[in-house]
């Protein structure tokens, strides 16, 4: 059990790693808890900075002597604005692209910090808050007061609800925090971050975390409550007054931004398909008949059309890359698999090659605004059955095209890899073909699912190796290749996950 502990804990702080997490822990004159908050820690992450801000009591001297961490110091105390100011520099400049902070006074719990991880993974380039469970915690009256006064007032500011805005255990986004300059230099410049960081379209999440308040006469706080206070009131009355005269017209400026690219990428669909494509389909189909000609003529269009709303023209906002490592050109008749995310990857794919035909959803197939190009470009829907459409793609394998298939049938609402189906290895093993998988990642992000609005972000599509059917074939029957392969794209998607969400 201790091995099987040990070794989840190595992975995850290889994770942490790869997806350039470190932790952060500001600290102030905790020399009798410092050491083990600091070890604690790096058992959970390798990364970890420590910014002594000007401790006089000997904290300074425990961190000195302990191996395997970055250490900030200065002479002289600035609050913990200041330190955190200081140790995001420095994570910056060692190329992390996220931090984790926790307080250093044993109140926190550095074995959290896979819950953060998790968030993290699940909603990349948010910033996380740790909401601390306080059931039967041993808090003053004062101490509640303050987290509802802060949360209040934040929920004014922003228009978010987060239930603990005072818990120090959160996860920065440092890419995101570039730019934002701070008002205040000490405790309430956390609460800051996160007004500010929630102005700029930063998504905030809560996730719950445990929390250790020892008896009172063995604490140690730096909290000083009138003058803490006075700050905290001069701070959101600035922050009010900046709400309106500066967040407002901010977010309004996002709002319309999304709308009009949201408005102008489907107007330009709509005028593609509709202007474009449908006539000419028409047109040519009259003088060309429907033959090999005709579905060439298709497949050149649909090629020429792709590529040039995605790799020429661009969409709005959304930045799209190809990795094609192999060279892969796809002029011998393969099956191409690849994980289904958008709305957005018929597009994406067709946009790679004029020899690809596609195996659709029938309300793809049937579609008022390209459903006539997809029919007369011999695109089928899966719904006829493997049976009914071997004979057909064997015939368009002998005009020198690929067939695609989403293992996946519908699209993954999270971007989570789904349960695979097996009817694209049926087609390999049938019709003696080689498998090329693709990777796609991030085009959830940008139109998700069941989202109504184009976002701003990166679309990745990686084209690996082909397999041979010698080779694919030693796995089993399409069953064992169906699983065989599903675990290689749930691999594939974490590595890059890990690479991506760095810039996310």
């Amino acid at each position: 059990m201790q091995q099987v502990l040990n070794d989840n804990l190595g992975r995850q702080r290889l994770t942490m790693h790869e997806r350039g997490i470190c932790v952060v822990i500001p600290t102030y004159n905790n020399v009798g808890t410092i050491r083990d908050v600091v070890a604690r820690a790096k058992a959970q992450c390798d990364d970890v900075i420590v910014v002594c801000d000007g401790a006089t009591d000997g904290t300074l001297e425990v961190l000195r002597s302990m191996e395997g961490i970055v250490l900030v110091e200065y002479p002289q105390n600035a609050g913990k604005g200041k330190a955190l100011r200081q140790g995001f520099r420095k994570a910056l400049t060692m190329g992390f692209a996220y931090a984790i902070t926790l307080d250093a006074d044993g109140q926190h719990f550095p074995e959290d910090m896979h819950l953060f991880l998790d968030a993290n993974m699940a909603h990349p380039g948010a910033l996380i808050v740790g909401e601390r469970q306080m059931q039967g915690a041993d808090r003053s009256a004062g101490a509640r007061f303050a987290n509802s006064f802060s949360n209040f007032w934040f929920c004014v500011q922003t228009l978010h609800y987060m239930p603990d805005t005072q818990s120090g255990y959160r996860l920065y986004p440092l890419h995101k925090l570039r730019g934002m300059g701070l008002l205040t230099s000490r405790y309430e410049a956390e609460l800051e971050l996160m007004v500010f960081a929630s102005w700029h379209g930063v998504p905030l999440r809560s996730i719950p975390i445990s929390v250790y308040y020892p008896p009172r006469h063995e604490r140690v706080s730096h909290f000083r409550p009138v003058s803490d206070f006075t700050r905290i009131f001069l701070l959101n009355t600035v922050l009010c007054m900046l709400a309106l005269v500066y967040a407002l017209p901010l977010a309004l400026f996002r709002m319309l931004r999304t709308a009009c690219y949201t408005l102008y990428a489907l107007l330009f669909y709509v005028l593609c398909c509709l202007c474009v494509m449908m006539p000419a389909a028409f047109v040519c189909r009259m003088v060309m008949g429907d033959g090999s000609r005709y579905r060439r003529f298709l497949h050149n269009m649909l090629y020429g059309v792709t590529r040039f709303v995605v790799r020429i023209h661009g969409i709005p906002g959304v930045r799209c890359t190809v990795d094609n490592r192999h060279g892969e050109e796809f002029r011998r008749p393969s099956v191409v698999i690849c994980n289904h995310q958008s709305f957005l990857d018929l597009m994406l794919m067709l946009s790679l090659s004029p020899n690809l035909i596609v195996l659709t959803n029938d309300w793809v197939w049937h579609s008022p605004f390209y459903g006539y190009v997809l029919r007369g470009a011999a695109f089928y829907p899966v719904s006829e059955g493997m049976e009914n459409l071997l004979p057909k793609l064997e015939k368009m394998v002998d005009e020198g095209y690929s067939i695609v298939v989403y293992p996946e049938g519908t699209r993954s609402a999270d971007g989570k890899v789904k349960r695979f189906h097996q009817g694209a290895f049926h087609i390999a093993e049938r019709l003696g073909l080689d498998i090329v998988p693709m990777i796609e990642y991030g085009a959830n992000h940008v139109l998700p699912k069941k989202g109504k609005y184009l976002r701003r972000g990166n679309v990745h599509l990686q084209i690996d190796r082909r397999y041979p059917r010698t080779e694919y074939s030693l796995h089993g029957g399409p069953r064992q290749v169906c699983l065989w392969f599903r675990k290689y794209y749930v691999k594939q998607m974490e590595t890059l996950s890990n690479r991506f969400d760095r810039m996310a």
